[in-house]
């Protein structure tokens, strides 16, 4: 990677919520081989982190990922906990972030997959996420020491107006979408960083696990490819849902099974009313500029 040191990105801000707590990123000792899954929420990031991993274990079957792969600016558990837990593991390690480009510790020496995902079906899957959180889910993030800014607040029942008002808030109740794309946006370019899109993988899952795996210079036999690629279904994942489910779906009602939700596109098509759908795709057009709404829109990428 021939990249001078002072054009790598560079962590300028902290970033502290219900969720997240950036500060353990100063204190996460990287290696070379490590890879960083980042995505805003709710794009695919469970799905990447199972991809990576059957890539990573050639296509086990026993591969608990969210015990292996945790989500590493969320703030439980303890950040000494995770960092002891990630410095234990022998094999190659992966780790999640929902954080944008300026707020992490970027490292020349790992690689990164950031996946996007159209904001309208993102805020979608959030509200089914946020209906299913359990009083513990609550619990976790609310009153676990160290909050900072307002408690995760209860979620809005009608899915259109919570869309509305994650719109109108920049993301609200969570975070910013548009900060999240548009920092990862502008590393695409970068030697360690590639872009990866939910569309994409829905439409060609092979041959984006098979760039991926190139990506990651990670070689599969060809005969390890059908069992890895198996794994990877939302079949299989809602069938192993515990191993894949923050605390095995314990902080959801109904379980791991309701984690792991359908993995479609398009619900809001017939929900929002095509001024709410033109809303999002102006300002997905103001906040990042055309060739990246469009990426984010379609998962095509212009040239280069």
């Amino acid at each position: 990677m021939g990249q001078i040191a002072s054009e790598w990105p560079r962590k300028t801000r902290e970033l502290m919520n219900h969720h997240m707590d950036s500060t353990i990123w100063n204190d996460f000792a990287f290696r070379d081989d490590d890879i960083v899954v980042a995505t805003y929420a709710k794009s695919g990031t469970t799905w990447t982190q199972q991809i990576v991993g059957q890539l990573v274990f050639q296509g086990r079957e026993d591969v608990a990922m969210a015990e292996f792969s945790p989500w590493l600016d969320l703030r439980v558990p303890p950040a000494p906990m995770k960092l002891e837990m990630l410095e234990a593991q022998q094999h190659r390690r992966v780790v999640k972030t929902h954080l944008p480009l300026d707020a992490l510790v970027f490292s020349p020496r790992a690689k990164y997959l950031y996946i996007g995902r159209d904001g309208r079906d993102v805020a979608f899957s959030f509200h089914h996420h946020h209906c299913q959180g359990n009083a513990l889910w609550y619990e976790l993030l609310n009153d676990t020491p160290g909050r900072v800014g307002p408690p995760m607040p209860k979620p809005d029942p009608d899915v259109r107006r919570y869309f509305r008002t994650w719109l109108e808030q920049d993301g609200y109740p969570i975070w910013s979408l548009w900060e999240n794309v548009s920092s990862w946006w502008t590393a695409r370019h970068l030697p360690n960083v590639k872009l990866v899109h939910f569309n994409q993988l829905k439409a060609d899952l092979p041959g984006e696990m098979r760039a991926i795996a190139e990506f990651l210079e990670i070689d599969i036999p060809e005969t390890r490819w059908p069992s890895i690629i198996g794994h990877c279904g939302f079949a299989y994942m809602k069938a192993h849902a515990d191993q894949l489910a923050p605390l095995g779906g314990a902080i959801f009602e109904g379980g791991g099974e309701t984690f792991i939700n359908k993995g479609v596109n398009g619900r809001w098509r017939d929900v929002l009313s095509p001024e709410e759908s033109a809303a999002y795709e102006a300002l997905a057009l103001e906040k990042l500029g055309p060739e990246a709404a469009s990426w984010l829109a379609t998962g095509e990428l212009g040239e280069p």
